[in-house]
């Protein structure tokens, strides 16, 4: 079921995302409505999912300084196996299966260059992982992910 939102909302969901702490009052001023008719659109794009909850951005001084993402290419009928053992990898962010050349994409982290090795080595090692291609990020230019 989609949910339809309007401009106003949009513009509220995009001043969240930059910074879900701040203060109602200070929204309300943003987008030129009253502070209870931003509370109340608040609670119900929470009410309908459209936001699913506030939560913590980890800043760089906690974030592991090396980030890469990884090609895979599986072999068939074994990608719940191998998800499997990405998930009990540590340094596995987030895996996304996707369509054309490879099956999934894999976002990792790692503290040092030695720890990213050793998580591409994981990576490809696992049992019906047929190929591996990694690309280190070397800066952010834009994060909109929230």
């Amino acid at each position: 079921m989609s949910v339809q939102i309007d401009e106003t909302d949009a513009e509220l969901i995009a001043l969240l995302r930059r910074d879900a702490r701040m203060p109602v009052a200070e929204l309300a001023r943003k987008l030129g409505l009253a502070r209870t008719t931003v509370q109340t659109r608040i609670d119900r794009l929470l009410e309908r999912g459209v936001i699913a909850g506030f939560t913590l951005r980890s800043g760089d001084a906690l974030a592991a300084p090396i980030r890469a993402t990884v090609l895979v290419s599986i072999a068939p009928r074994t990608g719940p196996g191998v998800l499997s053992r990405l998930r009990a990898l540590p340094n596995v962010e987030a895996v996304f299966t996707v369509s054309g050349r490879v099956d999934l994409v894999v976002e990792i982290s790692a503290r040092t260059t030695q720890e990213l090795d050793q998580a591409l080595d994981d990576i490809a090692e696992a049992k019906g992982v047929q190929s591996s291609e990694s690309f280190i990020h070397l800066s952010t230019k834009i994060d909109r992910r929230g």
